[in-house]
């Protein structure tokens, strides 16, 4: 039985936060008693909101209001004002037209992701890109309230969170609801052309995959004078393990995800080690990670990632198979497949020669498209399998244990318990020492299960 299958079976930036806004939310009757069908049809304006305004949800935000049939953007919602302000004037000055966001929906504070979908639902669509942590909990809330998905990566930090999402997922499917995920490289055509030809066998048998995450080191921002713990552990949440999952996670997935679609399987465990030999920020950020995964079949897989300066770089992935390899995946534009394990021009048998493509924009396109031709679409599970992977990884780099699949999904250790209820005075699950340190993961002593 593969790791896959062995799931399935049932389981159980820089100014103070702002109060959240009060009082009935005007948009509120624009929802009405609309079901979730009635937006299917082509020329319907289709509703959307924002949850997490800052440049990849505008970004997403931006995708979404050029694709096909009209559009409307009705509500957004972040816990820092100056993103908001920055996120509606950029939107504002290129879709003039399709945006109706007036001040009392525009929306502050921990509970604003409820009012923005509340201003939409049913029917409409949420962009969630706020930090993963909280991914499981306005996932929930958006299906509950019976509204499509665009949920970023890297959709939950742990297993409970994994768990969380994948029995949203489920439940969308039962109310015909369709979620699409930031996973983008699925959705890149040169790309899905090259996985296309290994599938069919063109470099034989996969017998090693290598997911590379090397480059500069991620930046830290300054705790400003009278910020809130929890608003700078928010500000930064790249550098804090309960709101991002760690680097092996939420910078490394795309090309895990790559990986294992080339591979077609989940791998059943995993071993490795990471830690902090340069990083002198004082924040949780271990600055390399590399880890081993075994495949069901007993093939491996590479996650490397490195963030320092002066060291070498590469952002990418290699596949070998037993009649060739290939360097494709997140960071590679052109994906090339060679014959034998040389790399080199003169072995190449394969390389995307057709147009242009955005991968960013082709999956909201596909997304919007099932929703006006009320197609199945519903990424959730693969989804968060592969952010299963990223948090296997961190399990077993951070307690220097080899963990299996089954012991990780199963895990009940949440890295922020009771999120769902934290408001702005709420305190991070970690905080810093006298000297301003804070916690770090040490192999061999750290327990993750």
């Amino acid at each position: 039985m593969n790791a896959q299958s062995k799931t399935r079976k049932p389981s159980t930036s820089r100014r103070e936060f702002l109060r959240q806004t009060s009082g009935a939310l005007a948009g509120a009757a624009l929802a009405g008693a609309i079901g979730t069908r009635a937006y299917s049809a082509e020329q319907n304006t289709i509703r959307i909101a924002l949850v997490g305004c800052g440049g990849r949800g505008t970004g997403a935000a931006v995708n979404a209001l050029s694709t096909k049939g009209p559009t409307k953007l009705l509500a957004m919602a972040d816990v820092f004002d100056n993103r908001l302000q920055t996120s509606f004037k950029s939107l504002s000055k290129r879709f003039p037209r399709q945006l109706d966001v007036p001040r009392d929906r525009r929306l502050l504070g921990m509970d604003a992701y409820k009012k923005a979908i509340d201003a939409i639902a049913p029917g409409g669509v949420v962009i969630l890109a706020t930090p993963p942590a909280f991914r499981p909990i306005h996932l929930e809330y958006a299906v509950a309230k019976g509204c499509h998905v665009f949920m970023e990566k890297s959709f939950a930090v742990d297993s409970p969170g994994i768990r969380r999402v994948l029995k949203a997922g489920e439940q969308a499917k039962k109310k015909n609801l369709k979620i699409a995920s930031g996973l983008m490289s699925r959705h890149y055509e040169p790309l899905e052309q090259a996985v296309r030809h290994l599938h069919q066998g063109l470099i034989g048998n996969i017998i090693t995959c290598w997911a590379y995450r090397e480059h500069g080191p991620v930046g830290l921002a300054p705790k400003s004078p009278g910020t809130s713990e929890l608003t700078h552990q928010i500000r930064n949440y790249s550098c804090f393990t309960w709101l991002n999952g760690s680097f092996i996670l939420d910078w490394l997935i795309h090309n895990i995800d790559v990986c294992c679609w080339c591979k077609n399987a989940w791998p059943v465990s995993a071993q490795g080690q990471g830690g902090r030999q340069v990083r002198t920020q004082p924040d949780q950020l271990f600055d390399h990670y590399s880890v081993e995964y075994t495949f069901p079949d007993g093939t491996r897989m590479l996650a490397q990632g490195r963030h320092m300066d002066n060291c070498w770089g590469f952002f990418g992935d290699i596949i070998h198979g037993s009649k060739g390899s290939a360097v494709l995946g997140e960071g590679i534009p052109k994906p090339r497949i060679f014959k034998g394990h040389q790399q080199t021009s003169e072995n190449v048998i394969w390389q995307y020669d057709g147009p242009r493509h955005n991968a960013y924009q082709n999956e909201h396109d596909l997304l919007f498209e099932a929703i006006r031709k009320d197609k199945p679409y519903n990424e959730t599970e693969r989804s968060a399998y592969t952010a299963m992977a990223g948090i296997l990884g961190r399990m077993a780099a951070e307690s220097g244990q080899m963990i299996t699949w089954e012991q990780a999904m199963a895990s009940n250790l949440e890295l922020a318990p009771g999120l769902d209820r934290y408001t702005i005075e709420s305190d991070p699950p970690i905080k810093p020492d006298a000297q301003g340190r804070y916690p770090i993961a040490m192999p061999g002593q750290t327990k993750v299960l």
